[in-house]
């Protein structure tokens, strides 16, 4: 067969799996019962695919055909296996199941199931879901790649052994799932808006994904204002994402975009969504993280953004989120509102918990840029691309390390971090 015919089939296999891999998934691992067993049944359709499609041809509904042969596969494996027998009786006669839209979601629900910890059900509905690998999301969570194999390993045993089902949950254990839900469908969004690899400035398939689940989530809870929050702020990120990087490739902060390409039709969706929420009267802080980006969006100019009001709501929002990283944004508008000497005095109030984090470097480095304290800036810029990965953002800080060195200061303010 032809080279060309092989490298067809294999990108007709690439696109499939990006746009369906977690459904198939999520189908396969509700019939059978065991996300192990799904994920390998897959892997080896994936390699009958590869083996078949160049000399047969590219079938018509290639989803299908991974989940039937995966489907076959896995029925095979169980009668070799003397553990599946039981299992075996169940399936052997059922028909070869078939992806739906409810899947995806299906698939997370399992694996935020409240048998396993925060942490693992991050991870095992990154693995799953979002197909990174645990070498990605070892570097997420700063811990070792065989460990975070580990701990992924350990949650399917425990989801298997518990006999979860990967269904949607009946409504009384919404509650009890959502936030970790939530948290993972903001992570796989956030994982295509700015890519973790070294491989990729973003992914777009990923991003569409989180916006996507993002919205049958509001289609399932529809009263759940917490839900309406994240799509919202979604929609306000995806409105700007044909900005976010030039032709080349590089990374374009919000000071410098375009705002006139940015989809108003969508902005204006997003504000009108995040106001029906706020008209349950129950805050949370993904819709705080929505009017923050709304502020922004409603910005006439980069110049003229409101940041006494953006700073308000970061107060509001560390009190439902106390974390470091939303006060790094506080001072970012503080920056803003107050002046660099103001924020840099709460940015070095987070050393102890940020230090290993990349803006924490960046941000404090464009405060000792426009602070005329140079040498310190040049070091913190280069602490902040030792532990940048993403190639766009790794360029981006090269470029602005490089006007440190060589450029000498001349009394205006450096461009330097920004919302993104």
């Amino acid at each position: 067969m032809s080279d060309g015919r092989v490298d067809d089939a294999r990108t007709v296999l690439d696109e499939v799996w990006r746009a369906g891999a977690a459904g198939m998934l999520g189908v396969l691992a509700r019939r059978l019962g065991d996300l192990d067993r799904a994920e390998e049944a897959l892997q080896d359709a994936v390699a009958e695919a590869l083996n078949r499609w160049p000399g047969d041809g590219v079938p018509e509904n290639p989803a299908g055909w991974l989940v039937t042969t995966a489907w076959r596969k896995a029925v095979d494996r169980l009668r070799r296996e003397v553990t599946g027998r039981d299992k075996l009786a169940a399936l052997a006669s059922a028909p070869p199941p078939e992806p739906t839209g409810d899947d995806r979601l299906a698939l997370i629900f399992a694996c935020c199931h409240p048998a396993l910890a925060e942490p693992a059900q991050l991870a095992l509905t990154l693995n799953a879901v979002a197909g990174l690998p645990a070498e990605t999301i070892a570097a997420a969570f700063l811990l070792p790649a065989t460990t975070m194999a580990q701990r992924l390993t350990r949650a399917k045993r425990r989801l298997r052994d518990r006999g979860v089902r990967f269904e949607p949950p009946p409504p009384q254990e919404y509650a009890a799932r959502l936030p970790a839900v939530l948290a993972v469908v903001y992570l796989i969004y956030n994982e295509g808006y700015l890519a973790s690899s070294r491989d990729a400035h973003e992914r777009r398939d990923l991003a569409r994904e989180g916006l996507d689940l993002a919205r049958q989530l509001s289609v399932l809870m529809p009263a759940e204002p917490e839900v309406a929050g994240l799509v919202a702020l979604l929609e306000l990120h995806e409105a700007r994402s044909s900005t976010r990087f030039d032709a080349e490739g590089r990374l374009v902060l919000l000071e410098h975009q375009d705002r006139s390409r940015w989809d108003q039709t969508l902005i204006n969706t997003a504000v009108r969504r995040l106001a029906r929420a706020a008209g349950h009267d129950q805050p949370g802080p993904y819709q705080l993280e929505a009017a923050i980006a709304a502020q922004h969006a409603a910005a006439p100019s980069y110049e003229r953004t409101d940041w006494v009001a953006l700073r308000q709501l970061y107060d509001h929002l560390r009190i439902m989120r106390p974390s470091p990283v939303v006060l790094l944004g506080r001072a970012v508008a503080t920056s803003y509102a107050d002046g660099p000497a103001a924020a840099l005095a709460e940015v070095d109030d987070l050393a102890d918990r940020l230090a290993g984090y990349r803006l924490w470097h960046a941000t404090r480095a464009d405060l000792l840029s426009r602070l005329g304290r140079e040498p310190e800036a040049i070091e913190a810029t280069r602490r902040a691309l030792a532990l940048a990965t993403n190639p766009a953002e790794r360029e981006l800080l090269a470029r602005r390390l490089d006007a440190l060195v060589t450029t000498p200061r001349s009394g205006e303010p450096r461009s330097g971090p920004r919302p993104r």
